[in-house]
């Protein structure tokens, strides 16, 4: 590598020099050959010597803003002019009042085992806390430890922050006691995925090159969950530069299956809020970082429409893709902190105004869940995502078989890969990757170098693309209110997540696995043999819907969850 940067960077005669003092190498006509290669185009001889002669002072030039006497230091949070917005072009329907109407929960008596009171949802908690059942200081020193104890089995836990969080447990109770309630958050304990913004406290990206970063202000949603009372209880992992499980501390490890990862990159939020070591937590998702750690780990992940939840003080992956969500024991626990964390700020140009329109008790029948027929009988899906769409339709949904066209979704990709890159453009240039722990093929150091030589002209036609990705799920849309898709499928992610769409991940039932999967690329030197007898672990299932409907999704999600019913939801390792 060190060879290779050598090369790259050696200084040339002044006659190579362009604009601004700039210097430039020329281009051979065999470089021009082997960028031919990478970007799939094919040039004549002629061609080909032309485009390298004047090489240098036609598209050299453009190299100007990173190197040479007119290089501009671009701040990290500086967005890209151009935006993406999660409706598709046409009519919009501007912001009303917003409705909220929780479902009528009695959390009965306050359980007398302390891991009873860790495993409730946050519907319980605030039910005991606002009777005077349980105060925050109570509750919050149980998450504590319970981080404490349970972190060295994980890795799920970054920055624990037992002074401040005990202070603000303490004086949650004086206003709760006083009569200041602030509502269904107030005292409740919460844990943040460490890339959210926090004020005299390590934010670390879970990278080693940020290890040692301190901001000095909070991010938008840790301040408006401050304002909504809940106790900010510890920092948890993510992998580094928000990528799988794999982190400067470890791997962030599964309650359910301890010997495979959490899946990412929300690794400590899912695993954290699976295992009962915290009420709820705040993940975040560009391709998969909420689904898949709650579908692993089997806790209920919202992943909002892009531009619902502002993102000021939240690393920046991608510009476009980048969204911060809720995770939780149920369903509506994920609403209620949605319900907090909501609406537009200046920090982020994406952010807009919107409605949350969630009615608990409203009818469900005549709801049209579209489904892919060909998508329930083949992995990733099992029985269980076949037997809730039955569970649905016997409550009066109705099933609706649907169909996208057969596009090469996967290209989106490029999109992310070159905004990423982009994103940590001088981490990449100044050889900081080569830090990370991960280094595969498919991490993040990889794709970085390699997006680099994507070309500018396909990112274009990718964009142009991706509107027309929209307008196909628009169009689906006008025939179902809600899909229900496999946690896993591959193409709904991307797609969901390029288009903006919400999504819901509910936990459906248990299956079993007889060895510890990965997201990372097969290591064939590195065989795991079966596991005798296998192990069971949760499998989910996901709804995605209209751009902010989360409330629809919520619903039809809650449903679910009644049927089915809470079940053994607590991993045997963690339940005491």
């Amino acid at each position: 590598m060190s060879g290779t940067k050598r090369k790259t960077d050696r200084r040339l005669s002044p006659k190579h020099r362009t604009a601004g003092s700039r210097e430039q190498e020329s281009v051979s006509e065999d470089a021009i050959a082997a960028a031919e290669r990478l970007a799939r185009v094919e040039l004549t001889e002629a061609q080909r010597v032309q485009a390298a002669g004047d090489w240098v002072s036609s598209m050299g030039v453009l190299y100007d803003r990173r190197a040479g006497a007119l290089k501009v230091e671009l701040e990290p949070g500086l967005a890209p002019w151009s935006t993406w917005h999660a409706p598709p072009p046409g009519p919009k329907n501007e912001p009303h009042g917003s409705r909220f109407r929780p479902s009528a929960i009695d959390a009965g008596p306050l359980p007398p085992r302390d891991q009873d009171i860790a495993f409730a949802p946050v519907t319980y908690l605030s039910n005991w806390i606002r009777q005077g059942r349980l105060t925050s200081e109570r509750l919050t020193g149980l998450y504590l430890d319970r981080l404490e104890r349970f972190d060295p089995q994980l890795r799920c836990v970054i920055t624990l922050m037992r002074d401040s969080a005990l202070s603000q447990a303490r004086e949650a109770d004086s206003e709760i006691g006083a009569g200041r309630y602030r509502g269904p958050l107030h005292g409740i304990p919460w844990g943040a995925k460490d890339l959210l913004d926090t004020a005299g406290v390590p934010t670390t990206f879970g990278a080693e090159p940020f290890r040692n970063r301190v901001p000095l202000t909070d991010a938008v949603v840790v301040q408006r969950l401050r304002e909504a009372g809940a106790i900010l209880a510890a920092k948890l992992s993510l992998g580094g530069l928000a990528l799988n499980d794999l982190w400067f501390g470890g791997q962030t490890m599964n309650p359910w299956f301890p010997e495979e990862g959490s899946s990412g990159s929300s690794a400590g939020s899912g695993a954290a809020v699976a295992a009962g070591l915290i009420g709820f937590s705040i993940g975040s998702e560009t391709g998969g970082s909420i689904v898949n750690p709650c579908a692993r780990c089997g806790a209920v992940g919202l992943r909002p429409t892009f531009g619902r939840v502002a993102r000021t003080g939240a690393m920046t992956l991608c510009w476009s893709l980048d969204k911060l969500g809720p995770i939780a024991r149920r369903v509506e626990d994920t609403m209620l902190v949605l319900a907090a964390i909501s609406g537009p700020d200046a920090g982020d140009v994406c952010s807009v105004p919107s409605t949350l329109d969630y009615d608990a008790r409203e009818s469900l029948e005549c709801i049209r869940v579209g489904y892919f027929p060909a998508w329930m009988s083949e992995p990733p899906a099992t029985d269980l995502d076949t037997t809730a769409l039955g569970i649905l339709k016997s409550v009066g949904m109705i099933p609706v078989a649907v169909r996208l066209p057969a596009w090469p979704y996967h290209s989106l990709n490029l999109i992310e890969f070159s905004e990423a890159a982009a994103a940590f453009e001088d981490l990449t240039l100044s050889l900081g990757l080569d830090q990370l722990k991960a280094q595969f093929s498919d991490a993040w150091p990889n794709r970085f170098r390699q997006a680099r030589f994507l070309s500018a002209v396909d990112f274009v036609q990718t964009d142009r693309f991706r509107r027309k990705v929209a307008e196909a799920m628009a169009k689906l849309f006008e025939n179902v209110d809600v899909l229900l898709v496999p946690s896993l499928r591959e193409e709904m992610r991307t797609i969901s997540n390029f288009t903006g769409h919400p999504a819901l991940t509910v936990p459906a039932g248990f299956v079993e696995v007889t060895r510890p999967r990965s997201d990372w690329a097969h290591d064939a030197a590195r065989k795991i043999p079966p596991l005798h007898p296998p192990r069971k672990v949760p499998h989910t299932v996901t709804f995605i819907g209209r751009p902010f409907e989360e409330g629809t999704i919520a619903r039809v999600g809650r449903a679910l969850e009644s049927e089915l019913g809470p079940g053994s939801r607590r991993p045997p390792d963690f339940d005491c």
